[in-house]
C-alpha cells in the first residue's frame, strides 16, 4: 500500500475543498440562488445610481433656488423703481421751473406729480387705508387719541391723522387715527 494514498483523498494544505451538491435538486437550487444574487446585485447597483442622480438633482434644484432668491433680492425693486421714475422726473421738472412758475401752476404741477405717485403705487398693489367713519381696528389702525363725540359711534374713527398703507393686503403702515368715545366715558 502506498503511503501517499493512506489518508484517502487528502488534499494539500494550499488547496481548498469545494463543496459539491449531493443531488441534482441541490445543484438546481444553487444555480437559482446564484442567479437571484446576480439579479439582486444588479438591482442594488441600479438603485445606487438612481440615488446618486437624485442627490445631484436635489443639489441642482437647491442651487437654482438660491440663484433665483439672489436675483429676486437684487432685482426685486426693479418694477418699483421703474414706476417711481416718472414721479422723480416730474419733481425734478418742478424744481427746475420753480422760480419762473406762478403759484397756481406750481400747485397744478404738484397735483399732477401726486397723481403720478398714486398711479405708481396702485400699479404696485399698494392701497391707502383711509378708515374715516369705520369702526376702529387695532390690526390696521393706530389710535393717536380718543375724543368724546356725541355724533359719532363710540370706537369709530372720527379723523385720519395719517393714512395707512397695505401691499397686496399686507399692512405696511397702520393708519393713525382719532377715535370717538362716548361723552362722559372715562
Amino acid at each position: 500500500m502506498n503511503t501517499d494514498d493512506a489518508g484517502g483523498d487528502r488534499q494539500s494544505a494550499g488547496e481548498q475543498t469545494a463543496v459539491l451538491p449531493e443531488t441534482a435538486s441541490q445543484l438546481v437550487e444553487l444555480e437559482r440562488l446564484q442567479q437571484a444574487l446576480s439579479e439582486a446585485d444588479e438591482r442594488a447597483k441600479n438603485h445606487w445610481e438612481q440615488y446618486l442622480r437624485a442627490i445631484a438633482d436635489l443639489d441642482n434644484v437647491r442651487k437654482r433656488a438660491q440663484r433665483d432668491i439672489e436675483a429676486a433680492n437684487r432685482y426685486g425693486l426693479e418694477k418699483f423703481a421703474a414706476e417711481l421714475l416718472p414721479v422723480r422726473d416730474s419733481l425734478e421738472l418742478a424744481v427746475q421751473n420753480a422760480e419762473r412758475a406762478d403759484p397756481r401752476s406750481l400747485k397744478q404741477g404738484q397735483e399732477a406729480t401726486l397723481q403720478l405717485l398714486v398711479k405708481a403705487l396702485n400699479k404696485l398693489g399698494i392701497a391707502v387705508i383711509d378708515p374715516l367713519g369705520e369702526p376702529f381696528d387695532p390690526a390696521r389702525h393706530e389710535a393717536m387719541l380718543a375724543q368724546e363725540s356725541s355724533t359719532a359711534e363710540p370706537n369709530s374713527v372720527t379723523q385720519v391723522v395719517q393714512p395707512g398703507y397695505e401691499l397686496n393686503g399686507r399692512l405696511l403702515r397702520p393708519a393713525r387715527v382719532i377715535v370717538a368715545k362716548a361723552p362722559g366715558a372715562g
